[in-house]
């Protein structure tokens, strides 16, 4: 048996923001992809026109982009399959349906709506699931063949073949089943003549080769359905592989806009990196299998497999987010880092010599302007007001903290390379002279900076300039 070469398809419906949840569901398609030498597609699933929200579908290639997470078939890109958009493939779907309809499985609808919630309230009443199969128009008896012919007028419904138990294989949650009240006679074109999802990707999936599918658990109810289109159709399903879901950040219910749920663009403007976002939701589901917890996307692509995505729900954990960026900050070259850095500062403060303390001090680019907004930099740029209560360490007296301040100033006039391991050298010799480092560090600090909490006084006063300390160490002594 030749084995199918493997396609993979990211298909979201243009409605909104993209948030974590469907740009993982994207990576794992893509990391599946390329694994293994295949193809991925992006498909727009448009074809609910009034849930379609303008500008959705540039929104949803600008996310991948940002994750440089390359489709080889879709907009922008072409391939053998075009179009890659549901509302300009209208004809293909009649194409299907009348396949269907031809084997005597597909039907108009002839009810009304008000019909339709009539025997929905029956149903209720009765105190069972609505079925419409129980209700399939009368002349569908005898031989089942389609009496009426399909005027496009009227919705198109899918006659189920045949009610029965729908047993299948999940490469995530292994063997599922449904019982015979999972099927239904479904919609497939809408009286509008848009399909429905339940159709369209169906047909979508089959005409582009699609070997893996991978969606959420709330799929799985319908895949009886699916697979039964499949059957009706003569044609193998793909592989399923259903994702975990992602949960709100107190773990206990599925993440939703009301609990953070971001447009992925958010994380972009917060000064993430495009590769610690992908590192961050791999692992949003999947474990590796190992301690490591640092990847690369070269990395996650030869180290993902689908066997290792886990079934239970993944918390949303923006300290873990903010970790692992710090963390492939560490890898970025100085330079870039450098201009990164420096970009997001005020002009009038862009000066080279703060980026390590900068980088010292974020976990995201963000952070920078937070520093800003909280004038924890202008110290560096404007020398700042002293209150002398809180430039004495604990219990130490004006007297002695002037005394040892003078002792910093005469190690610090005597440093030739006014580097931050040199200040730390000479200002250390004279602390352990003290009962107590605080008496001298405290101080040094807080007559530098004017800030009880701030950076180590070590590359304040490297950052400064050898002149700049001494000058606003002798000031505070007066």
């Amino acid at each position: 048996m030749v084995e199918r070469k493997v396609v993979t398809r990211f298909a979201p419906s243009p409605t909104g923001f993209m948030h974590v949840g469907g740009v993982r569901t994207a990576l794992y398609a893509w990391l599946w992809a390329r694994k293994n030498g295949g193809t991925f597609i992006l498909r727009i699933e448009d074809t609910d026109k009034d849930r379609e929200v303008a500008g959705s579908i540039d929104h949803i290639k600008e996310c991948l982009k940002w994750l440089e997470l390359d489709w080889d078939e879709g907009p922008d890109k072409g391939g053998p399959h075009l179009p890659y958009v549901q509302s300009e493939r209208l004809e293909l779907y009649k194409r299907y349906a009348q396949i269907l309809i031809n084997k005597g499985l597909a039907y108009p609808d002839p009810y009304t709506s008000d019909q339709l919630d009539e025997f929905r309230e029956q149903a209720e009443l009765a105190g069972k699931p609505f079925l419409y199969r129980e209700h399939r128009p009368a002349y569908l008896s005898g031989e089942g063949k389609n009496r009426e012919k399909w005027d496009e007028t009227k919705p198109l419904r899918f006659r189920t073949p045949e009610i029965k138990e729908t047993k299948w294989n999940d490469l995530v949650y292994g063997e599922l089943s449904a019982g015979p009240e999972a099927l239904d006679d479904f919609i497939l074109i809408k009286s509008d003549g848009y399909p429905t999802y339940n159709f369209a990707h169906i047909v979508d999936d089959i005409e582009m080769g699609v070997t893996h599918v991978m969606r959420g658990q709330e799929f799985i109810s319908s895949t009886p359905k699916f697979l039964a289109v499949y059957e009706a159709l003569e044609v193998l399903p793909p592989l399923f592989a259903t994702l975990p879901p992602i949960l709100a950040p107190d773990g206990k219910k599925k993440l939703g806009k009301r609990d953070g749920a971001k447009d992925l663009l958010e994380y972009r403007k917060e000064g993430y990196l495009p590769e610690a976002m992908i590192n961050f939701l791999a692992l949003l589901g999947w474990n590796p299998g190992t301690d490591q917890e640092i990847f690369r996307k070269e990395e996650l692509v030869n180290s993902f497999k689908l066997e290792q995505v886990q079934r239970s729900g993944a918390r949303l954990d923006e300290k873990k987010l903010d970790w692992i960026n710090k963390e492939h900050l560490k890898t970025k070259p100085e330079k870039e880092l450098e201009v990164l850095i420096l970009e997001r500062l005020p002009k009038e403060i862009r000066n080279p010599k703060l980026v390590p303390l900068i980088l010292e001090r974020i976990s995201k680019f963000s952070d920078i302007d937070t520093m800003v907004k909280e004038k924890e930099l202008e110290f560096f740029f404007v020398r700042p007001k002293i209150d002398r209560q809180k430039l004495s360490f604990k219990g130490t007296t004006a007297e002695e903290t002037k005394e040892n301040l003078r002792k910093a100033i005469s190690a610090l006039s005597a440093v030739q390379d006014f580097k931050k391991e040199e200040i730390k050298s000479v200002l250390m010799q004279v602390a352990e002279g003290l009962d107590g480092r605080g008496k001298l560090l405290h101080p040094v600090r807080f007559a530098l900076s004017g800030l009880e909490r701030s950076p180590d006084p070590f590359i304040i006063a490297e950052i400064l300039g050898k002149d700049e300390t001494l000058s606003r160490l002798k000031e505070v002594v007066k």
